[in-house]
């Protein structure tokens, strides 16, 4: 049985239309098919595992700050707001938003980096590619197929850029950024609703931690102007509530202005379909340019004075080394891997067994990471 929400636009992801799975499976009697995709997703063993990933601060500096799996939830919410006022398919924007970082190492991106380095004579490493592989290859559960078997639609959007020379090994999910086609409007507005999420809320985890403060921030055109609103209506408002009411506000905006940018986008084009979508010369879904440069202002700012910060930074360095001599330390003696990982390591050379470590690392939660560095190290 096929279900389908009746008021999604022409131009929207339709399962009816669906390039498929990998492997051939019957309908599901009561699901649709990316509601099918969220659920494997949602039970996956590298769903889990987001909660005690880093999203800023590592998992062990405090039991409040946003983890990869708080961060995904944060992003399904937005981008279903905006789906629903778009009418595109909302439940598979929630897949995609809930996939989009399962391939993350622990330590965020400070530990892709590192990872980065040491497979640079091995094919290199990229969250965005060993979030596919995950969903592809590593996730072991069915009986029929590797991996959880999405739809290409779901691939598509966890798969946000590539190199040519990393898509020509993808067939056809690689094809688009060969023949530089856009994907369908739901993955392209995860990938903005993933921006605003981090965007908005990492300034409030960086005020919590004391690394921002209230004049730096009032400097930031897209804060300021909120806060002068709130700090007027509520002049004796506690710090706390006070920085809540200003993001929240300034989500409202962002979110606002993306739908109302997109319909007049999605109107200016008149797609009649998703191929129609993919076929246009740059993406759909996008902001205004006053609140772009409100949006890309505030993401430099916080790339300056929270991502560079010498506190985390100072961390940041500590996790490399760490993912650096773990590294080291497994493809010396893959012994101190498990079984399976171990067993497919000694196949094929060095390439394959450094792909087999990246795998390793990479499905660690910060917390795992720490102590694997500690025993071995």
């Amino acid at each position: 049985m096929t279900v389908e929400v009746e008021s999604l636009a022409p131009y929207a992801a339709s399962e009816t239309a669906s390039k498929g799975r990998r492997f051939d499976e019957p309908p599901a009697a009561y699901r649709g098919e990316y509601q099918r995709d969220r659920d494997r997703i949602i039970h996956s063993t590298a769903f889990r595992r987001l909660v005690y990933k880093t999203q800023v601060f590592v998992n062990h500096e405090g039991d409040l700050y946003r983890t990869r799996l708080t961060h995904s939830l944060e992003v399904a919410q937005i981008a279903r707001t905006v789906a629903r006022a778009l009418r595109i398919n909302e439940a598979l924007v929630e897949a995609i938003s809930l996939a989009h970082d399962l391939g993350h190492t622990p330590f965020g991106h400070a530990g892709q980096d590192a990872l980065n380095g040491c497979m640079r004579d091995f094919g290199g490493f990229e969250h965005n590619l060993q979030s596919l592989r995950v969903v592809d290859e590593l996730e072991a559960k069915y009986a029929d197929f590797p991996g959880l078997n999405l739809t290409y639609e779901t691939r598509e959007g966890i798969l946000k850029h590539c190199s040519a020379r990393n898509a020509r090994q993808l067939g056809e999910l690689g094809e688009r950024f060969l023949q530089r086609r856009q994907p369908g409007l739901e993955a392209q507005l995860v990938n903005l609703a993933d921006a605003i999420a981090y965007n908005n809320h990492d300034v409030d985890d960086g005020f919590r931690a004391g690394l921002l403060d209230l004049g730096q921030l009032r400097e930031q055109e897209l804060f300021g102007k909120h806060f002068d609103v709130v700090h007027k209506k509520y002049p004796s408002l506690e710090d706390r509530r006070l920085i809540y009411e200003v993001i929240r506000r300034m989500i409202g905006q962002v979110v606002t202005d993306l739908i109302e940018h997109s319909a007049t986008r999605i109107n200016e084009l008149a797609p009649r379909s998703i191929d129609d979508v993919r076929s246009a010369t740059g993406p759909v879904i996008g902001f205004s340019d006053h609140v772009f440069a409100q949006h890309a202002a505030l993401k430099e700012f916080l790339h300056k004075n929270l991502y560079r910060h010498e506190k985390v930074s100072t961390m940041n360095k500590q996790t490399q080394v760490m993912v650096e001599r773990l590294f080291a330390t497994y493809m010396a003696d893959t012994s101190h891997m498990p079984d399976s990982f171990v067993q497919e390591g000694s196949k094929d050379g060095d390439s394959k067994k450094a792909r087999i470590v990246a795998d390793y690392i990479a499905g660690m939660t910060d917390r795992f990471a720490i102590a694997e560095y500690e025993r071995l190290c």
